[in-house]
């Protein structure tokens, strides 16, 4: 086995998993950004407690 052979094996995996995407359309999208908005909530929610004990 060469180390071509595990490039092009990789490259196809990729090629195969972003066709998956596709098909999927706004989908992930939507999960990323409401995931990131959740973690954004909490993390300001974090630093009002810190703040408001006197924290730096």
């Amino acid at each position: 086995m060469q180390i071509k052979d595990i490039v092009y094996a990789l490259g196809d995996f990729f090629l195969w998993t972003f066709e998956i995407l596709g098909t999927l359309g706004n989908v992930p999208n939507i999960i990323f950004s409401s995931i990131i908005a959740i973690l954004f909530l909490y993390w300001m929610k974090e630093m009002a407690g810190h703040a408001s004990r006197g924290e730096k």
